[in-house]
């Protein structure tokens, strides 16, 4: 069976970005592939910031 393919995009500040990363690895980990493009992808995950102030 063939792993599913997995888009992010992530919107916003640079904790956003981290979280981004921190997110890839384990999905990556858990044997989701990254697709290089959202159109090719079985899911797209968008990643925002949530922070009201200054992060």
């Amino acid at each position: 069976m063939a792993a599913h393919k997995i888009g992010f995009i992530s919107l916003g500040c640079p904790k956003a970005l981290v979280d981004s990363e921190q997110i890839l690895t384990r999905l990556r980990a858990e044997g989701y592939d990254i697709s290089d493009s959202y159109q090719n992808a079985d899911m797209v995950v968008v990643n925002t910031c949530g922070f009201i102030d200054e992060a």
